[in-house]
């Protein structure tokens, strides 16, 4: 028989293990190895059989186990010792709180979080940086307020069938068995937000606390008594059910999200959020919120959209448009308008919000949440330089007129949180050997005083640890396929924890590209079994429930690793998570990534790898891209002029082979007399050297506060002062610039002072005759753009300069002068343009608006002696 319902019973702790419970319920202990000795302690057996889940501990641990803990001294101060750590930690000021200007909360808005396995909120790379984010934060003591949704069934859990096919289960979660709390009102009742939904429906939410260190995570539930059956099922699964489910899990997370953190603010007391990050589109809707707030405060739309335009921040993670959540525009209009339209909120404003700028008529009827997102944000970026580039390529319809360069979408790279992601064992010998290289991100130079015998051991356990799970995990999957004890004897000898170990987990789109391994299986074979330098390989990865191809994917690898003669060498370990992920990203020796460059807005896993002295062999895309040295691991060389998919992936998972057997091999079994790789390990260190202060999340949010949270703060305060003062001027003069900018031109650029005969060195004068129209000279920035030119008259990475007003003639046109350098020899050439200005912009091209000469004019296309 089955339950018909599930819940946890938690259970009593004497009073004497009350900190017991505090430590529990504060998820620091997923980073804090002292804290995890300490739940190991109350009862080691019961501790390995819950998979070191400190919840799922105190609901199985004995009774008669916690009254002896309670009577027993040493036990007790040692409890003592971990509740005055967590209390110092929660209260002393850190980095952030020498900070100057720094907002004094921010709302950061994900779908996802990876925090630790026992919180399974997370399906991939998203949330795992959403989650290191959190623990960065925490550490630093920047004062986020973050929110997601609590999902029922999680993600997903993965096994295969005998034959290697994906399996989907998907495991009820009792958030009482989870390391939660309910947020209740002040007079014990569950604080609840409400959402309307087209029908008229009403959406409601109780809202769980995650207290990730320093940092309160907020989920929302919608699996309340008071919700119908479709709306107990919004928040079920992550990134389940069709269009409509989606997209009301994306107006819970959005709109719902604003008013959970309100509701935490008023009943806790904690300052409200200055500045509001979207991680991705798919919270983009919390602008909008954020906008009907303002307008029932008595703000017009278009000046409330300024008041929240200035304290967002929204971050792109998407490398193609595929990636993007589309909507069709008639189901925002039927949420957003009729009985459920907002009274101060027109819905076609809202409309026009999510459109995209460079749809065809076929597409003009899709909402475009990316789009929306960017529109609603002030500071938009990447998450590493190439993605920054790749993004401004993808957005360029809404910046029309500017260069790629000039697109106002930044980059900040990825990092991961070494304590949560790095060796027990590695960690302990950087707090011995370089105390406070992780905490600062300085002085990993001294790295290369460290002991080649200490590293080499350290990498041989952690190689063997891995080696132990997987043996393990290759045990129970064969099982679960079908297999008897009896055949699984071989088991006992797969992999080899003397063997080169490449490591390859991930999510499986086809972009990412998991087979290329197999495009030449007989060579793979070859590598595998070589009897000098043998490799063996450990993959992970799931693919969506709903993409086919990327399950079929998997059955090709899990077929192959199959194979009798080489399933010692490459295994496949299902159901990837964020316990697997640790033991691989810390027990291989080399971390392969072969995207589709590209495709790979950032990955971090390598990042992992290099943190615990693993090396890099990855196409330069994403975060490899930025930090590859050519020292610090290998570069497996793109086809990127290829168009034929098939030759492109020939070429390179020829190159991939060649590299493996002729450098990474060689390399890794070239052995001193004292039985040490020497060239490894220099690459080893110089690897920890070049990257370890680059990759770290403490890093990344270093550069968030200075460079985004920061500014968005003081652009938010200074037009929210003197009751949005300058929110409504500012609306008012976009609004007056945007009509007028229809009889702004050009009309008329002269230079001299060159001469016939151009020379390096000279100075260029240039004087330019602009047509304002009903703009004054105030409104507008008159530019020349100056530098190479290209073989089409392009300017190519020109440098610009803004031409001073030297008069305004009584038909309102502006003569501005200006002289330009030529700094450099070759072609060159300069144009002159005109763009919006005012101090509350960011970026010139903010707008979106600028006026170049209609036909090339003051052009100097010469060699310059």
């Amino acid at each position: 028989m089955r339950a018909i319902r599930r819940f946890t019973v938690r259970t009593v702790l004497p009073p004497e293990l009350a900190p017991l419970g505090e430590l529990v319920h504060n998820l620091r202990w997923s980073w804090h190895p002292e804290t995890m000795d300490l739940f190991a302690e109350v009862d080691p057996e019961v501790w390995e059989r819950v998979g070191h889940d400190p919840v799922a501990l105190l609901g199985a641990v004995e009774a008669d186990r916690l009254r002896a803990l309670a009577q027993d001294r040493r036990f007790l101060r040692r409890l003592a010792d971990a509740s005055d750590d967590l209390r110092e930690y929660m209260t002393a000021p850190r980095w952030y709180q020498s900070q100057d200007g720094a907002p004094a909360a921010i709302g950061y808005f994900s779908p996802e979080y990876g925090i630790a396995a026992a919180l399974p909120q997370y399906s991939g790379g998203l949330g795992i940086l959403a989650g290191d984010h959190l623990k960065a934060a925490s550490d630093l003591g920047v004062p986020i307020l973050a929110v997601g949704l609590l999902y029922r069934h999680g993600y997903f859990s993965q096994s295969l069938s005998p034959e290697g096919w994906q399996l989907e289960h998907y495991p009820s979660l009792d958030p009482g068995g989870l390391p939660l709390t309910l947020l209740k009102n002040r007079d014990g009742s569950p604080a609840r937000i409400r959402l309307g939904l087209p029908g008229p429906r009403t959406l409601h939410a109780q809202i769980w606390v995650a207290q990730v260190g320093r940092v309160p995570l907020l989920l929302l539930d919608s699996d309340v008594a008071d919700n119908d059956a479709a709306a107990r099922d919004v928040t079920d699964r992550l990134y389940g059910g069709g269009g409509d489910h989606r997209l009301v899990q994306e107006l819970l997370l959005g709109i719902g999200g604003v008013r959970a953190l309100r509701a935490y603010c008023r009943i806790t007391g904690h300052p409200e959020p200055e500045v509001f990050h979207t991680n991705e589109g798919h919270a983009g809707f919390l602008g909008l919120e954020r906008i009907r707030e303002l307008t029932e405060a008595r703000l017009s739309f278009e000046e409330a959209l300024e008041a929240v335009r200035a304290g967002t921040v929204f971050t792109t993670h998407t490398p193609v448009p595929a990636g993007i959540d589309r909507f069709p525009m008639e189901m925002i209009a039927r949420q957003f308008g009729g009985a459920n339209a907002w009274p101060t909120v027109n819905v076609e404003r809202i409309l026009e919000l999510g459109a995209e700028p460079d749809a065809v008529d076929g597409e003009k009827a899709v909402f475009n949440m990316a789009v929306m997102g960017m529109r609603l944000a002030q500071r938009v970026n990447g998450v590493s330089l190439l993605h920054g580039g790749v993004s401004r390529e993808m957005f360029h319809g809404l910046w029309p007129g500017f260069d790629i360069d000039e697109i106002p979408i930044g980059s900040i790279t990825n990092g991961v949180h070494a304590p949560t992601w790095v060796g027990r064992e590695v960690m302990e010998l950087a707090d011995r050997e370089l105390p406070g290289v992780v905490e600062t991100g300085q002085g990993w130079d001294a790295v290369q005083k460290l002991s080649d015998h200490e590293i080499w051991d350290i990498r041989g356990r952690l190689r063997a640890r891995l080696v132990g799970e997987a043996r393990t995990r290759i045990r129970r999957s064969w099982r679960e396929r079908g297999a008897s004890d009896a055949e699984l004897g071989w088991t006992d000898e797969a992999l080899d924890p003397g063997v080169l170990t490449m490591g390859f987990a991930r999510r499986v789109p086809s972009y990412k590209r998991l087979t290329l391994m197999l495009r030449d299986p007989d060579r793979l074979r070859a590598l595998l079994l070589d009897p000098e330098k043998p490799v063996q390989i450990v993959i992970a990865g799931k693919a969506h429930p709903a993409d086919e191809g990327g399950k079929k994917l998997i059955q090709q690898i899990v077929k192959f690793a199959d194979e009798e003669d080489v399933r010692h060498r490459i295994v496949f370990l299902p159901d990837y998570d964020m316990a697997l992920a640790q033991f691989m990203v810390t027990g291989c020796d080399v971390w392969m990534n072969n995207p589709l460059r590209p495709l790979e807005a950032c990955g971090t896993s390598g990042m992992k790898a290099a943190l615990n002295g693993g090396l890099n062999l990855s196409i330069r895309d994403g975060w490899w891209e930025e930090w590859y040295d050519g020292n610090n691991g290998w570069a497996i060389p793109t086809a990127d002029g290829v168009t034929d998919p098939e030759r492109r992936d020939e070429l390179e998972a020829t190159a991939l082979y060649d590299l493996i057997e002729r450098e990474v091999a060689d390399r890794f079994y070239d052995r001193a007399a004292d039985g040490l790789p020497r060239r490894w390990m220099e690459m080893v260190k110089h690897t920890l050297t070049s990257l370890g202060p680059k990759v770290l999340a403490g890093r990344m949010l270093r550069d968030y506060v200075v460079d985004l949270y920061t500014p968005a703060a003081g652009s938010a305060r200074t037009l929210s002062e003197d009751g949005f003062r300058d929110a409504k001027a500012f609306a008012a003069w976009k609004l007056r610039v945007t009509r007028a900018w229809p009889g702004v031109r050009v009309e008329h650029v002269e230079a001299s002072g060159i001469g016939d005969t151009p020379e390096l060195g000279a100075t260029l004068e240039l004087r330019a005759t602009v047509a304002l129209g009903e703009l004054s000279p105030d409104d507008v920035a008159v530019q020349a753009a100056y530098g190479r030119v290209g073989a089409h008259d392009e300017l190519i990475d020109p440098a610009c300069i803004t031409l001073a007003l030297e008069s305004v003639g009584d038909d309102g046109r502006a003569h501005c002068v200006g002289t330009l350098p030529l700094d450099r020899t070759g072609a060159f050439g300069y144009t002159v343009r005109v763009v919006p200005h005012h101090p509350l912009m960011v970026s010139p091209a903010e707008l979106g608006l600028i006026a170049v000469p209609e036909e090339p004019v003051g052009m100097t296309n010469g060699t310059l002696r």
